[in-house]
């Protein structure tokens, strides 16, 4: 059997906002939740979407942060700032392509979504995939991902010409999985 990996399937996500109670109630992120719940639409639809760090395996973060304060563990987990080396100079919160750190003012520190890293070096699920009531957050093997979800899993994102690998997986119905890879591979045909 594979091993646990993250999956987001945001057409799964219902609003209920669980998983930012459950993850404000890890060990590690006194209080704060690391996971947020963002509206899609807000004017026009109720649909919601949870935001999460997608832990690049060369996370542009930690590649701006003048104070090497952000670290990437053997196992791909990129985590918060090391509060202290980190100088709040939010290089960080510009440069992801996801949006994801976020700098919290009364510590002078960036956090953000380490997988509860505490818990899941040690073989259990991140808080908020303990409670996702509907699955849009599953910490699974891929084994079950491909027996239970019609959807594909994609960990390889394009921005521009920056190609990003993530060791999150955002699940895509299997025609807009099969059409985004084609034209990413399509512009990366007519970049070269």
């Amino acid at each position: 059997m594979s091993a646990l990996g993250f999956y987001i399937d945001q057409s799964r996500c219902i609003g209920c906002r669980a998983c930012e109670v459950a993850c404000a109630e890890c060990e590690t992120h006194r209080g704060v939740s690391m996971i947020h719940v963002d509206y899609l639409d807000r004017p026009n639809s109720i649909a919601t979407a949870p935001t999460v760090c997608m832990h690049c395996e060369d996370p542009t973060c930690a590649e701006v942060c003048p104070a090497d304060a952000i670290k990437q563990t053997e196992d791909g987990i990129v985590q918060s700032s090391l509060k202290p080396r980190c100088v709040a100079c939010s290089n960080c919160v510009l440069a992801c392509p996801f949006g994801v750190p976020k700098m919290f003012v009364p510590v002078e520190q960036m956090m953000k979504c380490d997988m509860c890293y505490d818990r899941t070096s040690a073989g259990k699920r991140p808080m908020c995939a303990t409670v996702c009531p509907s699955q849009a957050l599953a910490f699974v093997t891929p084994e079950d991902i491909a027996r239970d979800r019609r959807e594909h899993p994609v960990n390889v994102f394009h921005f521009g010409n920056q190609e990003v690998v993530t060791k999150v997986r955002v699940m895509l119905p299997p025609m807009q999985a099969v059409l985004t890879v084609d034209v990413a591979d399509h512009l990366w045909e007519e970049a070269e």
